[in-house]
């Protein structure tokens, strides 16, 4: 991060009064709360714990390289200050026009096919994008394709319900013998927050030998000393969901976002570029939202790129809602949501985002391999972890997905489009949550 990126509009790096109020007013409408800013009543077998979401907001506004618009309800994001992307044939007009206006601005290495304009000074991002959006600014010529450098997130619990933190759990049970066949020869690339690296020989049985350890692929998983970060470990429990369900698939963990979950686009696109060649499924358990919900120009140019015979699984998001999540919502990547068990059977997962755009639902809710650590939340008692946990969320009902795409592969002997195609043929399970995946 250059340190332009890290300026921000209070004094001596402090997160102005403004960005807080903003946080606050996209946490809220991001989770669960009521207008009186409670955590929303629980439904059965979901408890009220905002001590997660109280982390969450203290973390975002704590980051002077984030910045959030809250203008328009159900219009949220997040966003890095002073960058704007830019489609490069668009970029001569946007300069003279920008420069017009008396606003110092540098065009700057960009990523993903899009360029990079940076502005000298504290600027409001999504009001330069809306102008230059709007087509009476330009007379009859097209209109530029401009974007801000969008901020993504984790979709563990970072965002919406359910509010509470990953929950320790007991050791799972060893493969099945009789399974380790499926997945076998595939490997899926998991863009997350890395991998522990100790998790091959703690969890040896589940991802002993099921990675390539690089110094690279780390996730860092901790604040200080043993107490972990929001979102530490969420690529290593991710990473046992996947093998859970595919045995014998390898995976190619890269590190996308921070041990708090956060990252970017330009980060993401790294991260897929840095996958093996020999990768035959991308499990992204994350997205993020953009400025008129329109489709990310470095996302969709990185996906387009990646090699037809390899298919892209995404998780829909936690916020509840039919608002559409990237990369998910993207065309040609498989979009899922997550469903609940209740009363013996599947429902759907009311925190799970949903709508027409999504493919494939399973299970959001589960037990994986975990990391050792503490978490420390407001207000609760530090929840130590050994290993194991359990925690819910539509990235996990991807990494479900994902495992079961290449278990399917090796059945039928298929590539991954062949074996998408198959898996995404049956009936839908349920308006707006797509084909359900046991």
């Amino acid at each position: 991060m250059s340190p332009e990126d890290r300026d921000t509009s209070g004094p001596s790096g402090q997160i102005s009064r403004r960005h807080l109020v903003g946080w606050s007013a996209l946490i809220a409408a991001a989770l669960p709360f009521g207008a009186a800013g409670q955590p929303a009543a629980a439904k059965a077998g979901e408890p009220v714990d905002d001590g997660y979401q109280q982390a969450v907001w203290k973390a975002l506004t704590a980051d002077p390289a984030v910045r959030s618009y809250t203008a328009v309800a159900g219009g949220e994001f997040l966003y890095r200050p002073r960058q704007l992307l830019v489609a490069p044939p668009d970029v001569p007009r946007v300069l003279a026009r920008l420069r017009a206006e008396g606003r110092q601005v540098t065009e700057s290495p960009g990523f993903a096919g899009v360029s990079r304009l940076r502005f000298h000074q504290e600027t409001d991002i999504p009001a330069v994008v809306r102008t230059l959006r709007d087509p009476r600014q330009w007379g009859g010529q097209p209109v530029p394709r401009v974007q801000p450098h969008h901020v993504l997130l984790g979709f563990g619990n970072i965002m919406g319900n359910p509010g509470g933190p990953p929950q320790a759990a007991s050791a799972l049970a060893p493969p099945d013998p009789a399974r380790l066949g499926e997945g076998a020869d595939v490997i899926v690339g998991v863009c997350d927050t890395g991998i522990w690296d100790r998790a091959g020989n703690v969890h040896p049985l589940w991802l002993g030998g099921s990675y390539l350890p690089e110094p690279d692929d780390e996730d860092p998983l901790y604040l200080s000393g043993n107490q972990l970060a929001l979102q530490g470990g969420h690529g290593t429990f991710v990473a046992g969901v996947v093998r859970q369900a595919a045995p014998g698939v390898r995976v190619d963990p890269e590190v996308a976002l921070n041990a708090n979950g956060v990252g970017d686009e330009e980060g993401l696109v790294a991260a897929i570029g840095r996958l093996t060649p020999d990768v035959s499924i991308i499990n992204l358990s994350l997205g993020y939202f953009t400025q008129d919900d329109q489709p990310p120009l470095p996302l969709a140019n990185a996906l387009a790129a990646v090699r037809p015979r390899v298919v892209v699984v995404a998780a829909a998001g936690n916020t509840g809602t039919t608002r559409k999540s990237w990369p998910a919502a993207l065309d040609g990547v498989l979009a899922v949501a997550a469903v609940s068990e209740v009363g013996g059977g599947p429902v759907p997962a009311s925190y799970s985002s949903h709508g027409p755009w999504v493919d494939l639902s399973a299970r959001g809710d589960r037990t994986s391999t975990y990391v050792h650590g503490e978490l420390h939340l407001p207000g609760h008692p530090i929840l130590p972890f050994s290993g194991f946990a359990n925690w819910a969320g539509t990235s996990f009902a991807t990494g479900h997905v994902s495992g079961r795409l290449a278990a399917l592969m090796t059945a039928g002997g298929w590539d991954a489009p062949t074996a998408a195609a198959v898996m995404t043929s049956d009936p839908i399970w349920h308006p707006d949550f797509g084909v359900l995946i046991g």
